[in-house]
């Protein structure tokens, strides 16, 4: 199936229009206020800065000023505190480690006769 010479020449219009509307560069992010260009040597704190060519480079090291020293020793604090407590809970709590083994039962009264009127325990019964 042959295509009209118009509709050639209304789709060849329409892919130079798009190449014309096309960005030259990727198009991403906004506007950038560049930084100054060093006219002279840099200090020596200069290398904890992340200098990205902005004009607001970012300290490498995160500058984290949301919490105190000694409230986040608190926070520390409270945390293990509540987890020595559920530990604490759980030791106390598990019947398994004050008994590791399953009392033994045996038939005939626990054998009392045949150990001699003893007891499985040890209690003698006379």
């Amino acid at each position: 199936m042959a295509l009209r010479p118009a509709t050639m020449a209304g789709l060849s219009r329409r892919v130079m229009a798009s190449q014309v509307m096309a960005p030259v560069r990727s198009g991403g992010g906004g506007p950038i206020a560049l930084g100054k260009p060093a006219a002279q040597p840099l200090t020596e704190e200069d290398e904890l800065r992340w200098d990205d060519g902005t004009a607001h480079p970012e300290y490498c090291l995160d500058q984290f000023n949301l919490v105190g020293r000694w409230e986040a020793v608190g926070m520390l604090a409270a945390g293990l505190g509540i987890f020595g407590l559920v530990a604490g809970a759980a030791s106390y709590n598990n019947k398994a480690s004050r008994m590791p083994y399953v009392p033994r039962e045996y038939p005939y009264d626990n054998l009392k006769e045949e150990l001699g009127g003893f007891d499985v325990k040890g209690s003698t019964q006379h």
